[in-house]
């Protein structure tokens, strides 16, 4: 026997549309110009310079799988 807060139970269910941008997919306006700003603006710290823009773009290339893997994800179901 369903329950009454059983959602497949209940008929007429409105669910509300995100009417907002996607912000997951607007990350890469932020970390884009950060890499050359990073090469720009550490010109004299080599080492710190280096480093920061390995993990910047690691974090790039991290987001970009998570987005391609969910993608897939919602496609396989």
């Amino acid at each position: 026997m369903a329950t009454p807060s059983d959602p497949s139970n209940q008929e007429g269910v409105v669910r509300r549309r995100k009417n907002g941008p996607p912000f997951k997919f607007l990350v890469p306006l932020i970390y884009a110009p950060v890499l050359p700003l990073i090469r720009l603006s550490l010109r004299h710290n080599p080492v710190l310079r280096d480093r920061l823009f390995t993990a910047v773009l690691a974090g790039a290339f991290a987001h970009g799988f998570y987005l391609v893997t969910d993608i897939y994800d919602i496609e396989s179901k």
